[in-house]
Formats: structure tokens, sequence, C-alpha cells
């Protein structure tokens, strides 16, 4: 095999991984920076994944409940979290929501408006008051639109269709990344001073899931190879609501924003069975809470024909719905012939978002590697054990920016790190290998061995004995995913796509079962049914740091409280 390639150079002070919010947000800070700075995104410009996010941007602006502030949303992260998540990344979450709210309007961001022309807020799951700022049950889309619009009037330059299969560090500091075109199959290497990771979840390694096709985990395991620390990997959140009929649609979201509007749930008897789960809180309890409620109705038999419960919002009428719910109501009559507001939904739990991810300093959002920054559904610290609906938009709006701006300054104060080609030749070499096989093993059969093995065994409901039969069972698709192979060239070839994905859901797998199997308790969306209660000893991080091609786990107690943040635990403090 030759160990000599073409391939081009380019050069910029900032490479941000992923065009989603986070990724958009942190090059509009980069660039009024004054930095040069590349987008690489292995989908098309305007694709990502913050699309499909629909209910809306959880900040405390107090629009619609005047007594909401940043305190009571501070307190219901870290709350509904179960006490995992870092208090200081939250603080700054909460305190400057509504800026990046506002700042998002200014940009041209078109929000649905209360009478007298405020933003306007709906209720969500386990907030204390209405602070859900929308457009309608499309919120993402207008959130990626403008955003999209505000990178292309700058002098961003991006990468669309490319995908990265290695960063390159040098020292413990990042010096580049490597990747291919799929639209030529040309091989390229980017230069860079400080990069933004940007790229998303892991929710494609579960068979039913809301997630789009890019996440497959692929930011996390380039940093992690690069040697960044990965944090609260077990923390896997299933939405509570997923369409589940037709079967071509399993797993479409159906928005939070149906039960915020009034939606409420039934089992094929016809009881609100959240009144017996969560008699308090009801259908807008914390999404753990729901999602596992449905679960259990669905296993004792109560489930609906297509093996889901009812959620009905019949009762707000036709106009109502269609105005606070259009995207909704066209989704289910396009994709499932149903009228929502005539016809009750039927919905099942959906793999929807990783808590877990790269750990990141709370003020600069860089990880241990020096140069290597993290933003988004990427990065973690904010959610905990469980995110609250809204704090996705508000989290990568937040921290997109203070990642563009510290890799901003961290650009600025350093030189470009030198490497040798051989790096990238090696590369090469690993790349072209898949296409060279001619009696490979196809990697979709081992992607889909992968996602049926984590949707059985690692879902909404764990035990150590189906924990340890996913672990065998990854282990053995490790083995056999050294063979994987594809027929064709390195041009528009979907399936080396597969090929590299691949491997990177293979290590996000393992990882996620390694810290499944670590925390012997149930805390958030990891729920165990051999440790079903709470426990003050696992009140602590699980870290995952490689090592010479081997997992090293450590744990690191949770930061405690300042005592002006502990105070807003007692009676009437918030």
């Amino acid at each position: 095999m030759s160990s000599k390639h073409e391939f081009s150079r380019l050069k910029t002070d900032i490479l941000i991984i992923g065009a989603g919010g986070a990724g958009l947000r942190a090059a509009i800070s980069a660039v009024e920076s004054g930095c040069s700075v590349i987008i690489a995104t292995k989908s098309l410009l305007g694709k990502a994944h913050t699309v499909m996010a629909e209910g809306g941007i959880a900040a405390s602006l107090g629009n619609v409940d005047p007594q909401d502030n940043w305190k009571v949303h501070f307190k219901d992260t870290y709350e509904e979290g179960v006490f995992l998540g870092n208090w200081k990344m939250i603080e700054i979450l909460a305190k400057e929501a509504a800026d990046r709210v506002y700042e998002l309007e200014r940009y041209g961001a078109l929000f649905d408006r209360t009478p007298d022309g405020k933003i306007m807020q709906r209720a969500f799951g386990a907030h204390t008051y209405r602070r859900l700022c929308y457009v309608g049950d499309k919120t993402g889309l207008e959130l990626i639109r403008t955003l999209q619009d505000k990178v292309a009037h700058s002098n961003a330059m991006v990468l669309d269709e490319f995908v990265v299969s290695k960063i390159i560090t040098v020292n413990n500091r990042v010096a580049g990344a490597f990747g291919i075109s799929m639209r030529d199959g040309t091989f390229k290497l980017i230069e860079c001073k400080s990069l933004v990771m940007a790229s998303g979840g892991l929710g494609r390694l579960f068979k039913v899931t809301s997630n789009s096709w890019e996440s497959t985990g692929d930011g996390l395991a380039l940093a992690y190879r690069a040697g960044a620390v990965l944090m609260d990997m077990e923390m896997v959140q299933f939405h509570p609501t997923g369409m589940v009929w037709p079967p071509a649609v399993r797993g479409l979201l159906v928005t939070e924003g149906v039960r915020g509007e009034g939606g409420l749930l039934y089992n094929k008897e016809g009881e609100r069975f959240m009144l017996r789960y969560s008699p308090q809180k009801k259908e807008l309890d914390a999404r753990d809470v729901v999602a596992r409620s449905i679960y259990r109705e669905i296993l004792a038999g109560r489930g609906t024909e297509h093996g889901g419960v009812y959620l009905d919002i019949t009762h707000r009428g036709a106009k109502y719905i269609k105005e606070k719910l259009p995207s909704m109501y066209m989704q289910y009559k396009e994709f499932a012939g149903i009228d929502i507001s005539k016809e009750k939904m039927e919905v099942a739990p959906t793999t929807h978002y990783h808590m877990g991810g790269i750990r990141v300093d709370p003020d600069t959002n860089m990880t241990n590697i020096e140069g290597l920054f993290a933003a988004g559904e990427a990065a973690c610290g904010v959610h905990g054990a469980n995110r609250l609906g809204g704090n996705s938009l508000v989290d990568l709006l937040v921290f997109g920016r203070r990642a563009g701006i510290s890799a901003s300054e961290y650009a600025k104060k350093v030189k470009q790190m030198k490497f040798d080609d051989s790096i990238v030749n090696e590369e090469i070499d690993r790349i072209i290998s898949f296409t060279e096989n001619p009696t490979s093993t196809n990697p979709y059969i081992l992607i889909d061995q992968l996602r049926e093995t984590m949707s059985k065994y690692v879902g909404i409901l764990r035990s150590a004995e189906d924990l340890q039969k996913a672990l065998d069972t990854i282990t053995g698709l490790k083995g056999k995913a050294r063979n994987v192979g594809i027929l064709g060239g390195l041009r528009f070839n979907p399936g080396l796509i597969a090929c590299l994905e691949l491997n990177n859901l293979l290590l996000s797998a393992e990882l996620v079962v390694r810290g499944a199997m670590e925390r012997k308790e149930s805390r958030g969306a990891h729920f165990r049914n051999d440790y079903p209660n709470l426990s003050d000893e696992w009140h602590k991080n699980i870290l995952f740091t490689y090592n010479e091609g081997k997992n090293d786990i450590t744990f690191q107690d949770v930061p405690e409280l300042p005592d002006y943040l502990k105070d807003l635990f007692k009676e009437g403090q918030a």
C-alpha cells in the first residue's frame, strides 16, 4: 500500500466541526473577533440536527410569568439534572439565556408574540414557570435559519459534505484535523490554531431515535482518541413522545410542546395514567419520569395496538392546534394520515439527547487538550443526569458563543503547531483500506446489530445482566469491525461514511455501557432495575480517558454549590 498520497492543505485560525446551532454561533463569535474560520460539516449547511428541535428556547424573560428569573431557571436545571451538573455552567446558562434570545431576535428570528408584542413563552416539563420562547413548533429551524444567514454574510468558509476522520495534536495541543470530501473523494488537511467541536450527540446508537442521521458520536470519538476526557457517558435521555406509526417514521419526535399546550396522555383503557405516576406535575414532569411511566404502561399490557400510548390534544380545537403546533399537525397528517385536531396520537419513548460528552472548563469551554474546545450536545456539564426541554437550544447559543470567543482568544496567542506528513499518510491509508478488501464485512450489518443491542439492553430500564450482554456483543462487534469494507471508490460513497461511523459508534456504545455498569444507582435518565434508588455515594461524575488503546475510568465528586446558590434551595428563596 502506498505511503504517499495527494491531499490539499487549508490553513485557518479556527476550525469548527459541526454546523448546527453551537457551531454556527461559535463561528459568529470567532469571525467577529477577527479570526479566520472554517466550518466543516458532514451534512449540508442548514441541515444539522438542530432543525429538529421544535418546542422552544428556555430563558427567564418573564414575559408571561413575571416572577420568573435566572435563579428559578438555575434551580430547575440543577434539580432536574439530579444534582449531577456543573453548577458554574448552569449559572452561566441561566444568567445569559435572556441575552442570547434577544440577540437572536436582533439577528432576525421571528418569535411568536404575546398580545402586547413581547416574545411569547410556553410551559414545558419540569420548568416552574412558562419559560420557552418559541416559533410555533419549529423553533430549531428558525434558529438555524437565522444563524446560517448571519454566517453566510460573513467571511467564514464552509466545507459541507466533509467527513473529519482525525484530530491531529502535538504535545497535547491542537494542530489540525484531517478528512475526506464526499463530493469528489479528495482528502484535505486543515491546519488550525484552535478547534471547536460542535458535532452533536450519539442518538443513532439506538434503533428508535428522534435524531437525524448525523448523530453518530463522531465528535466524541475524535476528541477522545485525541486525548480529551469524556464524562457522564451513561446519561442518555429518552424523550417520552416519539411517533409509533407507521414504522417508517417510528421515533420521529412529537414535541413536548404538545404537552406544553395541554396535551394529555392516556393508556388503551382510557386512563390518564400520569395522575397515578406524578399527581402534581402530571404530563409536565421531567422527561425521564414521563418516559419511564409510558414505558411501564406498555410493559404492563396497557399500551396501544402499535406499542405506544395515546397523546390527545383534540380538546384544544383545530384553530388553536394549527396555530400553535403547525408542524406537528402536518407531520401526522402527511406521515400517518391522522388529523390530530380530531384523533389521538400514538406515541412511545424515543432516544433523544445525550447529557454526557466532552468535559470542558466551565469558564472557557476548553478541554484538557490545549486549543480544543467543545460546545452544544458534544460537550457536557450543564444537564447532569437529565436535560430539561428547551435547555438544549439555549445551551448551544450560550456556550457556542463562549466557545467561539475563547477559541479566538487562544488562537491569537499561539503559533501554528508543526507536524510530519506521515500522520496524514497513515490516515489516508486507513481510509483507502476500506475499499481494498474483497472479502470485507458489510458495515451496515454491524451497525444494525449494534443498534438492536443498545435498544434491547441499554434503554430506559437497565440491569447488570443486560449491560453485560450489551458489552459482550459490543466486544464481538469490535472484532468484526476490523474487517469492514465497501465496494466502489471514495467519491459519494455512503458505505465509506458508514465504515468511519461504525468505529465511532462502537467506541461511544462501549463507554455508555461501561459508565452504566459503574453507576450502581438510579439517577435521572439512568435507571437500574437492580439499583432502583438514588445513592449519595454516587454523587459523582464518571470520567473516561483513552490510554494506549484502553479506556481508563476515574471518578470525581460533583463540584459543591457555593453558599449563595445553596440558599436558592431553601423554601421561597428562588
